[in-house]
């Protein structure tokens, strides 16, 4: 999770830091946050039949959300280092941009994406989604947004204007919804504009998890663009949020608002 993405409104065009994200894969994967149970239960809920194309997938974190709720997933990812990760949990993926992706003919009851959709084109997105779909079919992507107490969220807002200002935007610097709504409304305007669905719905679902010292800084170096500073000042960044954590008692609970847009197929697109 990148807590505000970087690179303006339109991430798309920086898809090499969206294909860098496996130089550690097996962090990524034990690392990020899960999606709330809320979310795929919804999503489930309302899908024609059980059948999910998971556009993005990674190292499989929501596709196999969605396959232990009893649907049958198929994922796509352009990183083929984030899709052995995948596979080896159980997984079937197939590596390929999206955009240029051959479904070979098969349909699905839901295209989902976590987290991703941003690094993706919105209107040829949701056009490739588009084709995919079944009649009544879904496309919903999704994002988990955090949203920390503010004692820490100050407290980590400075250890990145200290140490490491070269970054794209300091992810604490200003609330997170500041950087997230504007992808979920190019995402809603991408479903529009491609044709072939009904009106787009925003929806959320809010949540906590709790984090030690270690759990939080292990998922720092998957943050976007984290992966390019040079080691030093990474390892001081590290020490420093460590710090921070360390002065409110060594742990924290971080809110999270998993944002999520859904249109569904209706006819043909455009």
């Amino acid at each position: 999770m990148r807590i505000v993405p970087p690179f303006g409104p339109e991430p798309h065009r920086h898809r090499e830091v969206a294909e860098a994200f496996g130089v550690d894969a097996e962090r990524y994967d034990r690392a990020r946050p899960r999606y709330p149970d809320a979310l795929v239960r919804r999503i489930v809920a309302t899908m024609p039949g059980p059948h999910v194309l998971d556009v993005g997938c990674g190292t499989g974190i929501a596709g196999l959300q969605f396959q232990t709720a009893g649907c049958r997933v198929l994922g796509v990812d352009v990183d083929a280092r984030m899709a052995d990760v995948a596979r080896r949990r159980g997984l079937d993926v197939e590596v390929d941009a999206f955009e240029s992706w051959d479904p070979a003919g098969r349909e699905f009851d839901a295209v989902v994406s976590g987290q991703t959709w941003h690094w993706i084109d919105p209107v040829a997105g949701a056009a490739a989604a588009a084709r995919v779909l079944r009649p009544g079919g879904l496309l919903t992507p999704f994002w988990n947004v955090a949203q920390p107490a503010p004692e820490i969220g100050a407290a980590f807002a400075a250890v990145y204007r200290r140490i490491v200002p070269e970054l794209p935007s300091n992810p604490w610097a200003k609330p997170a919804f500041d950087g997230y709504a504007p992808l979920a409304s190019a995402a809603a305007d991408g479903m529009v504009a491609a044709g072939g669905y009904g009106s787009p719905e925003r929806w959320q679902v809010e949540w906590d998890r709790e984090y030690t010292r270690d759990e939080w800084l292990d998922q720092v170096p998957t943050h976007g663009g984290h992966n390019k500073l040079p080691a030093d000042h990474l390892e001081a960044l590290l020490s420093g949020l460590g710090a921070a954590i360390d002065a409110v008692g060594g742990g924290f609970t971080m809110h999270y608002v998993t944002l999520a847009v859904t249109a569904v197929r209706t006819g043909a697109a455009s």
